[in-house]
């Protein structure tokens, strides 16, 4: 996108500057959760389980057609998989299901992440080249015919340009990108690309003699006393509804901004009136003889304790505002997610930046121009129906592909019952389907008729419970009667003959009672023992088994289905938003790819 940019600006004349910077106060990426290995780093993917959470921020890599697209539980749930069921079958399954597909991110292991300015390049080396290795590998794999064997030649020419400034000596992380930046501009756009390059710790270098750019303006009214109070309001109102912490979760006197101290760290900036304390870990600490009024005050005092080389960086929101004082940003159309709360907190402060400059492009739309055939990875190949396609093709039909396979998401979405499922599969993919179609609604059909028997006796038996109910009362009716003839005619009484063989006849009938409660009581065990029978028939356990064994099937097939569908619309989506500069070489060695695709690119300023 900026070779692109700074090419076209060439061919306009333009005399505008245009300067390519490295963030390189940001923190590098920390994994989620784990064991920590302090000095190490690791190239992972991203999922919704074991790496939950992660964020990369200074060393990513996507493969062709790849994205940092997670495939999350709920869009699961929401295309009707049986989560549960699935997780109790396999246990671990949601790893590799729920992965972005064709990324990597590099994360550090510490249990602090460090400034991405503080890590030595030899420190990160052998992963960074190991996970470039994986994400070119993996593009290779992906083209066929005579242009795999031309880009072959261009991955081993792309290791040299790079492999070149790996071994230089005593070299960042973030100087080592700083030197590559025109090596990929111009294996990128095939031309020669020559832009200024800078750092973020150089641009937001903070001391007496930088305090009075104007990218620090906003930095002065969260300083200045006159506005401190309002800007820290205009922050929080700025920032509601988005995820992101007011600034009292950062403790008494917090700004948005942090102070970078080379070899110390990052730590967000808490002003006091007899002093500062940086939130670094451990924490530093300034103090003051007045509290200070102006970025210059606050300047001397940094300087006098921690040099001139320190770093005043905006937090997220805050950092644009810093910079477009001065510059001009360049984002593809719907990057930063910022923007918005940013733009509010300018309004409300009326803070004057200037605009971003947007460049909305279709990579994959543009690829018609090519003269490539490509082997489509696995997720992509049912959605397409196609193992191997040519480029022309793959840019006339994704974008159509990606609607069907959101409607299919839709249409799995409406299937809950697992007969209404196997019944999509087999008319949706046939093959295996069909039979195991046909074979569960036998099953189907015999459970069915299964379970007419068993409620056949069920209905029986609770017949028997309301005659079973109606002979208890019976019972304590006779037994009443023969008690209050007994108390009545008989008991310290002369009885007559007549009183006697009234007795005999109540008697006779409270054993007729309890007879025939017996007998009730016999057939209600009977009509149990066939009901447990039944249930517990081998012919039962037999289909129920099957039957669970069907459904998982076609779980783990929705499961797919939804893996490929997401990938093959979000993912298709999201990398034709933020595809990477080495694949239009790579898919398209003569240039005609990343040509169109900057030829038919729009641009437009978006009010910051």
């Amino acid at each position: 996108m900026k070779a692109g940019l700074a090419l076209a600006a060439n061919r306009l004349g333009s005399k505008r500057r245009f300067i390519a910077g490295i963030h390189d106060t940001d923190y590098f990426a920390k994994l989620p959760s784990g064991q920590r290995q302090p000095g190490r780093f690791k190239a992972l993917p991203h999922n919704d389980t074991t790496t939950r959470g992660l964020w990369s921020a200074a060393a990513e890599f996507s493969a062709l057609f790849g994205s940092e697209t997670v495939i999350t539980r709920e869009m699961l749930l929401n295309a009707g998989l049986r989560l549960a069921a699935v997780q109790r079958a396999r246990p671990n399954i949601l790893d590799e299901a729920t992965e972005a597909w064709g990324w990597r991110g590099i994360v550090s292991l510490d249990e602090h992440s460090p400034v991405t300015a503080d890590v030595p390049l030899q420190q990160i080396i052998k992963e960074l080249c190991g996970t470039l290795d994986w994400a070119l590998k993996s593009s290779l794999e992906c083209l066929s015919g005579g242009t795999h064997e031309i880009s072959q030649q261009l991955v081993d020419q792309l290791h040299t340009r790079i492999c070149e400034h790996a071994d230089e000596q005593g070299l960042t992380v973030a100087e080592f990108y700083r030197r590559i930046v025109p090596e990929l501009y111009e294996f990128c756009a095939s031309a020669p690309v020559t832009p200024e390059t800078t750092r973020t710790s150089e641009l937001l270098k903070f001391n007496n003699c930088t305090c009075d750019l104007p990218r620090f303006a906003l930095l002065g009214l969260f300083i200045n006393p006159a506005t401190r109070a309002e800007a820290a309001r205009a922050y929080d109102e700025a920032i509601t509804g988005s995820s992101m912490y007011d600034l009292t979760k950062f403790g008494t006197g917090a700004i948005p901004f942090d102070l970078v101290i080379p070899g110390s760290g990052r730590g967000t900036i808490r002003l006091g009136t007899k002093g500062a304390v940086i939130m670094t870990d451990p924490p530093q600490f300034l103090t003051f003889k007045e509290p200070p009024e102006s970025l210059h005050d606050l300047a001397k005092a940094i300087e006098d304790k921690c040099g001139d080389n320190c770093v005043v960086v905006g937090k997220a929101v805050t950092l644009i505002g810093m910079l477009a004082r001065e510059f001009v940003f360049v984002f593809h159309e719907g990057a930063s997610s910022y923007v918005t709360s940013s733009r509010k907190l300018h309004e409300l402060l009326d803070h004057k930046v200037n605009p971003i400059l947007r460049i909305r492009y279709d990579a994959w739309d543009a690829m018609r121009v090519c003269c490539s055939w490509i082997k489509l990875p696995k997720p992509l190949q049912r959605p397409f129906g196609a193992e191997e396609i040519c480029a022309p093709s793959f840019a006339a039909r994704w974008q159509s592909v990606a609607e069907e396979q959101e409607k299919l998401l839709e249409d799995l979405g409406k299937l809950k019952r697992p007969i209404e499922l196997i019944r999509f599969l087999h008319s949706a993919l046939g093959g295996a389907w069909s039979n195991l179609a046909e074979e569960y609604e036998n099953l189907h059909d015999r459970l069915s008729q299964l379970n007419q028997s068993i409620e056949q006796i069920r209905r029986e038996r609770h017949k028997l419970y309301a005659e079973r109910r109606r002979l208890s009362g019976a019972r304590l009716v006779a037994e009443r009667a023969r008690g209050d003839h007994f108390r009545a005619k008989i008991f310290e009484r002369d009885a007559t003959s007549d009183d006697l063989a009234e007795r005999e006849r109540l008697t006779a009938n409270v054993e007729a009672v309890i007879h025939a409660k017996t007998e009730l009581q016999s057939q209600m065990h009977q009509l149990r023992r066939q009901q447990n029978e039944l249930v517990r028939d081998e012919e039962v356990r037999r289909i129920h088994d099957r039957r669970q064994t069907i459904e998982l099937e076609a779980e783990l097939k929705r499961l797919t289905l939804i893996r490929e569908a997401i990938i093959a619309s979000k993912g298709l989506r999201n990398a034709n938003r933020r595809p990477s500069a080495w694949w239009f070489r790579l898919v398209c060695p003569d240039g005609l790819w990343f040509r169109e695709t900057v030829d038919t690119a729009s641009y437009y300023l978006e009010e910051l």
